[in-house]
């Protein structure tokens, strides 16, 4: 699967996830993307410690109190899931049905109809 991104140059999809996973700070993400993903790091590992000095950084490269928000909620919401998950034992989708499932959010977007 293809991905269109700031760059004209089509890039593969599962190549780009891939590189994200092993380290996000070398990957192709944009450096307003590896903010966003520093921040959320941070939330993962020291919640309690968060200030809005740990904003600052998303600030300045063009995030905003909503996109901030959304992150966090979208953070916790996986913690929660991956949880339950674990907990619960749900077992695992195959790395072939997420691929699936991916095309099809790509295609037709997030909701069922």
């Amino acid at each position: 699967m293809l991905l269109e991104r700031e760059s004209p140059t089509p890039i593969d999809g599962e190549e780009f996830v891939a590189g994200v996973v092993r380290d996000p700070e070398t990957s192709a993400l944009s450096d307003k993307e590896k903010a966003l993903f520093r921040f959320i790091d941070r939330v993962n590992r020291h919640s309690p410690q968060i200030t809005s000095e740990d904003m600052q950084p998303l600030y300045a490269v063009g995030w905003d109190d909503a996109a901030i928000y959304y992150a966090i909620t979208v953070c916790a919401l996986f913690n929660f899931y991956n949880r339950w998950v674990d907990a619960s034992g749900v077992h695992a989708l195959s790395d072939e049905t997420h691929r699936q499932g991916g095309k099809r959010s790509a295609s037709i977007g997030y909701v069922r109809k």
